[in-house]
C-alpha cells in the first residue's frame, strides 16, 4: 500500500511524449472535479522537465481558462521562450480533448547571492499544538451528508491544521477575511528540490479562495455560490521542503463584482519566508 503522498508524487512524475511535450493523469480528490492545485503543479512539472536542474524556480503564474475533465488525460506543450546566463523562462499550455484549460508562465534561476530582508512570521502556535483539519471538522460531522462527510475526513496526502477555529462547513460563521493553515506532506519524500517546489504550489490552492469567503458567510459548498479560481500565482524565495512544517497565512484584501483576491505569505516552521502566493477567483452567486 502506498500513502496519499506517495501517490501524488506519482501523479506529478509526468510521462514525456515528446522532446517538450508531458502527459500526466488526472485524479479526482473526491469533488468529482479536478483541482486547480494538481493542474497548476503537473505544468510546473513540465517546465522544470526543460530546464538544467540547478536552475530552480523562483516565480510561477497561471490562469485557470476551463474546467478539466476528470476522465482524460492532460497533455503539456511546454515553449522554451528564453534560456540566459542565470535564467530561463518557460511558458506551458495544458489541453483536454484539443482545449486550452490552462496556461502557465514560469521562470528559473541560478542559486546566487545578494542582499536580504523579510517580513516577521506572524505569531502562530506550535503545530502539534492545533488539531488537524479533520479532528477539527469531527464536532460537525454527524450533521453532514454521509457523502460530504466522507469526503471532508478522507485521508489526505498533506496534514493540515488550520490555526483559527473552524466553522460548520454548512453553516460558516462570519469571520474577517484571514486564514493561518500549518501544512505538511504525511510521509518522507526524496531530496528533489523540484518535486517539494511542485507539491508547495499543490498545496499552496488549498483554503485560498475560500478565505475571501469568509466576511460573507459562505463556502463552496454553498449551492446557491459558483466559485472557481481564475488564476494563482507563486514566488519562491528559497529552497522549501513539502515534508516539513510550513505556515501558509492568508489574507483578503479586497473582493468585488463577483472575484475575491487573497494574498499569502509562507513561512518554514524556523521563520523564513520561503514563498509569497496570490490567487483572484470567481466568488459569486448563481443568477
Amino acid at each position: 500500500m502506498i500513502s496519499e503522498l506517495e501517490e501524488l508524487v506519482g501523479f506529478l512524475d509526468l510521462e514525456r511524449i515528446d522532446e517538450d511535450i508531458f502527459r500526466g493523469q488526472p485524479h479526482d480528490p473526491g469533488w468529482g472535479q479536478l483541482f486547480g492545485g494538481h493542474v497548476f503543479a503537473q505544468a510546473l512539472r513540465a517546465a522544470q522537465g526543460t530546464v538544467a536542474p540547478e536552475r530552480h524556480v523562483h516565480s510561477v503564474h497561471g490562469y485557470f481558462l476551463l474546467l478539466g475533465d476528470i476522465s482524460v488525460p492532460l497533455v503539456y506543450q511546454v515553449f522554451r521562450t528564453r534560456d540566459g546566463g542565470t535564467f530561463s523562462t518557460r511558458s506551458v499550455v495544458a489541453r483536454q480533448k484539443g482545449r486550452t484549460i490552462f496556461q502557465l508562465s514560469a521562470s528559473f534561476q541560478v542559486e546566487e547571492g545578494g542582499f536580504e530582508h523579510q517580513d516577521e512570521m506572524p505569531q502562530a502556535p506550535p503545530p502539534e499544538s492545533v488539531p488537524t483539519e479533520e479532528e477539527a471538522l469531527t464536532p460537525f460531522a454527524s450533521s453532514l451528508p454521509k457523502g460530504l462527510r466522507e469526503r471532508l475526513l478522507a485521508p489526505r496526502a498533506f496534514e493540515l491544521r488550520p490555526v483559527q477555529p473552524t466553522s460548520d462547513p454548512l453553516a460558516p460563521a462570519i469571520r474577517p477575511p484571514v486564514r493561518d493553515v500549518w501544512m505538511r506532506g504525511r510521509g518522507k519524500l526524496r531530496d528533489d528540490p523540484s518535486i517539494h517546489a511542485a507539491l508547495v504550489a499543490y498545496v499552496s490552492d488549498y483554503f485560498f479562495l475560500g478565505t475571501a469567503m469568509q466576511p460573507h458567510g459562505v463556502t463552496w459548498l454553498d449551492r446557491t455560490m459558483q466559485v472557481a479560481s481564475l488564476d494563482h500565482s507563486i514566488w519562491f524565495h528559497d529552497r522549501v521542503r513539502a515534508d516539513e512544517w510550513l505556515l501558509h497565512s492568508m489574507e483578503s484584501p479586497r473582493a468585488a463584482h463577483g472575484r475575491g483576491l487573497v494574498r499569502g505569505q509562507i513561512f518554514s516552521a524556523d521563520g523564513r519566508l520561503v514563498a509569497s502566493t496570490a490567487q483572484e477567483g470567481l466568488m459569486r452567486r448563481r443568477s
